[in-house]
């Protein structure tokens, strides 16, 4: 919860610095030209962490100056989307004579969507009782004039889920739209409008196939849903249980039927193909009856493993979606030999910070 204070009017330069970077970035690799993808300049971000601090009566969101962790108060945040700039001031008029929701609160987490809902948890340093159950049930009702708001209350080892845990976003892409329930304390993707263009680019540089796709670090199906109208059939793989089953109901939600979603991480998904690995999961999938020649994959920090790498290096096609250009990088020179950046893009996911979010496209040499 670091935040460092913004001008809105730096943020063309500030772009056009990260662009520059990034094609020097692939330079190396003969690309000449990257796509620059910008995100709006305010309110792109669709969730946000905030401490709350007590001064007596007085009760408001901080976040800390990274470089000094000076406490910086927050009466709006201009990186939120603006239904969090709605929720955040009414929470706290609502909370600051509320002495049972109040009491050892000491944080709030913010999900929104584009469509008009949001979870609100409230984090505290003592045990959650019936009593305050009440309260936040007459505050999810108050708030109700603003958006379609659920309300969770988090404390050590507990957990109150007033209603749902869950809210539904609408992607759009490429004319189409596609529903996604977002689950409260599982990953989305921040920015909204960035998001719709990353999947746009991967359909755009996927295109119309007769064969299948693998997909590794599917998350909540993300990218596997709108890809898999590109393809015959889908088989997705990811670790987290949440995510594996709302990508599964994300899947039935928009009546896509061509997507298999295995619960294995990329390095047991890769040791079970070889044949290094039995697993009952992947033999429920029937893994090997997938004809995969494209791979899409989406990884964390670490970029891929040893083991990954080598097996994304026999498909012909490698779709990287990567949000750390070290990796990345480190990534793309050990399968040189097998295939060369044919196109690349970079995504503006977070303005203001020096993180990039970048897309390649890897075809295998002839």
């Amino acid at each position: 919860m670091t935040y460092k204070r913004i001008d809105t009017s730096e943020y063309p330069e500030q772009l056009a610095q990260k662009a520059d970077r990034v094609r020097e970035m692939f330079r190396p690799f003969h690309i000449n030209e990257v796509e620059v993808f910008e995100s709006p300049a305010s309110h792109y971000r669709m969730r946000a962490e905030f401490r709350v601090w007590h001064e007596g009566d007085d009760l408001y969101y901080i976040m800390f100056n990274p470089e000094t962790r000076e406490k910086i108060r927050m009466d709006e945040f201009i990186p939120g989307s603006l239904l969090i700039n709605r929720l955040m001031k009414q929470l706290m008029t609502l909370l600051k004579p509320n002495d049972v929701l109040r009491r050892k609160l000491f944080q709030v987490d913010f999900l929104t969507t584009t469509t008009g809902e949001a979870i609100i948890s409230l984090l505290y340093h003592r045990p959650l009782d019936d009593q305050w159950e009440q309260e936040a049930i007459q505050l999810r009702e108050a708030l109700s004039s603003i958006a379609k708001v659920e309300v969770i209350g988090r404390a050590r080892k507990q957990k109150r889920v007033l209603y749902k845990e869950s809210v539904t976003e609408e992607v759009k892409v490429d004319r189409k739209r596609y529903l996604s329930l977002q689950t409260e304390n599982s990953f989305t993707q921040p920015n909204a409008i960035i998001n719709q263009k990353m999947i746009s680019w991967a359909k755009r540089h996927a295109g119309n196939n007769s064969h299948d796709l693998l997909e590794l670090y599917c998350g909540n199906g993300n990218f596997t849903l709108p890809l898999a109208d590109n393809f015959n059939r889908v088989l997705a793989t990811e670790i987290s249980k949440s995510s594996v089953a709302a990508a599964r109901e994300n899947a039935e939600l928009n009546a896509i039927n061509n997507v298999t979603v295995v619960r294995m991480s990329a390095e047991e998904f890769s040791a079970a193909l070889s044949g290094e690995l039995e697993s009952k999961r992947a033999a429920d999938a029937d893994i090997h009856s997938f004809d995969c020649k494209t791979v899409l994959v989406d990884p964390p920090r670490a970029g891929l493993d040893k083991d990954t790498l080598k097996l994304v290096s026999q498909y012909q096609r490698i779709i990287y979606i990567s949000c750390n250009p070290s990796t990345l990088i480190d990534n793309i020179k050990a399968i040189s030999a097998t295939h060369k950046v044919t196109a690349a893009a970079m995504f503006d996911q977070f303005p203001y910070t020096d993180h990039i979010e970048t897309g390649v496209v890897l075809e295998k040499h002839n």
